[in-house]
């Protein structure tokens, strides 16, 4: 009896036994086929990412400068005014922004958004020319003398496009920059309204002197940051000029300068968007600086600054931006994009000049 009470409690512990073994094993195989699921997702989730994120890379094309104002303009039944083309400008570029494939993807946390880097440059290029030109906007367009009121709609525009271009909630960016586009578009509005007097746009030459003195040291700043993609030592003329300059901290009198090689496409991207935008207002301000350009001879110097924008936006067929020597066996893509940016700031320098003479 004891050895059959024996064989009975080994047998049941033998069938417990295969009971767990066939218990894990099921569980096993279930988990094995939720990890493969789980990797499949994955997988598909990156493939697609990457697909999104190659369309979503692509730069806009430009658009008719005249004719984006007049569909605008048409919007309200308006007439066109001097002012109307700048304005409507600014407000299809700012608008682009928003509205291109992917939206807004400097503040992106989350793929394929995160992981694109030359497009939010191009974006940052282009942000800093609608910031610059909503200045000009306020300070001087709008404007008939130092001492005049500023439009209210314009310092409003103006500070929503001055917010952080890196918040993703609380606010957006986004949402900032869409509430500057509806202050700008409440003044363009108002500008053609002809019972309204409140909103002005003076195209006077100082204005536009005004305005391209800016434009003269975002592109100089631009050129030099290209052209430092191979590295130079230059001297330092900071205090040229002038014997009894003194500046803060002292600084040798040669200077290494180079862009960080993590920062050359960087800045590529962000010339590209820069010029990008300059194009668009470059046209809309010969539309309606037109009279004052003809007076001074200097609207062919204008048409010169466009074409060289121009050629900055031509396909790049490298799937990398190149950084060769100056003259080494591969391209330097970098020098290229700051050949064409220092011809046109040299332009601006002129047709500044050519708007100051009587």
């Amino acid at each position: 009896m004891a050895l059959e009470k024996t064989g009975n409690i080994w047998t049941g512990l033998g069938r417990r036994l295969r009971e767990w073994f066939s218990e894990t094993r099921a569980d096993v195989q279930s988990g094995s086929i939720w990890l493969k699921l789980g990797l499949a997702a994955l997988v598909v989730y990156l493939l697609l990412s990457l697909l999104v994120g190659w369309y979503w890379s692509s730069e806009p094309d430009t658009f008719a400068v005249e004719a984006n104002a007049a569909a605008q303009l048409a919007h309200d039944n308006r007439a066109a005014v001097t002012g109307a083309a700048t304005a409507a400008a600014l407000i299809t570029v700012a608008d682009t922004l928003l509205a291109k494939p992917g939206g807004f993807l400097t503040n992106d946390i989350l793929p394929p958004g995160v992981w694109l880097d030359n497009l939010p440059n191009w974006e940052y290029g282009v942000l800093i020319q609608v910031r610059d030109l909503s200045k000009a906007m306020r300070e001087a367009f709008s404007r008939s003398q130092s001492q005049s009121t500023e439009d209210t709609d314009l310092a409003l525009a103006e500070s929503r496009f001055n917010f952080d271009n890196n918040s993703w909630a609380l606010p957006a960016s986004e949402a900032q920059y869409r509430e500057g586009i509806r202050f700008l578009r409440k003044y363009l509005s108002r500008l053609a309204d002809e019972d309204q007097q409140n909103a002005q746009f003076f195209a006077r030459a100082d204005n536009l002197r005004y305005w391209l003195s800016t434009v003269e040291t975002r592109l100089g700043s631009l050129s030099q940051r290209l052209s430092a993609s191979v590295g130079q030592r230059r001297i330092n003329t900071d205090l040229a000029g002038d014997d009894k300059a003194r500046q803060a901290t002292a600084t040798p009198g040669e200077l290494l300068v180079k862009t960080p090689w993590l920062e050359i496409d960087d800045v590529f991207y962000e010339a590209r968007g820069t010029s990008w935008a300059l194009i668009h207002f470059l046209k809309a301000a010969e539309v309606d600086f037109r009279d004052v350009l003809e007076k001074k001879n200097a609207l062919v110097s204008l048409r010169q600054i466009i074409r060289e924008l121009e050629a900055t936006q031509d396909t790049v067929y490298s799937p990398m931006i190149l950084n060769g020597g100056g003259f080494g066996f591969l391209a330097n893509h970098s020098l290229v994009m700051a050949s064409y940016i220092s011809r046109a700031n040299a332009a601006i320098i002129d047709l500044r000049e050519l708007l100051a003479q009587g």
